[in-house]
């Protein structure tokens, strides 16, 4: 008997769709984690076990999207939730004084000029794959915040939650400039645009 091969359930044009439902939740999620981490935090269990259930439903909606058809408004989605997510948090700690406001500043300009860039180049029709570089980068940024907010490390090593806000900083600004790279070279027409 041979296994069954999923097929897919919605189109790409799809918005109501069991992945799609999941991001919205992540989504909605952010702010009441971000008024925990202001009014709690910086570090409790609590903190970090929302945070592993927001950060880790993202692995979760890709999984279930590819299961049952990826669609365009799920594209746009899951990155956006991302973003909103680590920039909320990173604010919040910031806010209490957990980490500066200068390597929080940078990532949201980084991340604020790629999402502008990728819809301008989408309107004319080029779609810029995501390199591992930049899942290595969302990575770095989801372990920065967990480790702010577990109590053993965020309490007890705020320089080394600092530093490697740095190392993540510095990884967001070189992926920012190879998606720059990228886009620009698509959009001349130097290859053929690649669906993400």
């Amino acid at each position: 008997m041979s296994a069954e091969v999923p097929r897919s359930t919605f189109g790409p044009s799809a918005v109501a769709t069991p992945a799609n439902a999941l991001t919205l939740g992540r989504l909605l999620a952010t702010p009441l984690l971000v008024a925990l981490v202001v009014l709690t935090g910086p570090s409790t269990w609590l903190l970090a076990c929302l945070w592993l259930v927001c950060a880790g439903s993202d692995g979760i909606d890709g999984w279930v999207a590819r299961r049952q058809g990826a669609t365009r408004s799920g594209a746009f989605l899951d990155p956006l939730a991302d973003k909103f997510l680590v920039l909320g948090v990173l604010a919040a700690l910031a806010s209490i004084g957990e980490v500066g406001w200068v390597p929080v500043v940078l990532i949201a300009g980084r991340e604020f000029a790629m999402s502008a860039f990728r819809i301008m180049a989408g309107r004319r029709g080029v779609s810029i794959p995501a390199r591992q570089t930049a899942k290595l980068k969302t990575l770095l940024q989801d372990l920065v915040v967990g480790f702010a907010l577990i109590p053993p490390i965020g309490l007890h090593h705020v320089g080394l939650i600092r530093d490697l806000l740095w190392v993540a900083v510095a990884m967001t600004l070189y992926t920012g400039i190879e998606y720059l790279h990228d886009g620009r070279r698509l959009l001349a027409g130097a290859g053929p645009a690649r669906t993400t």
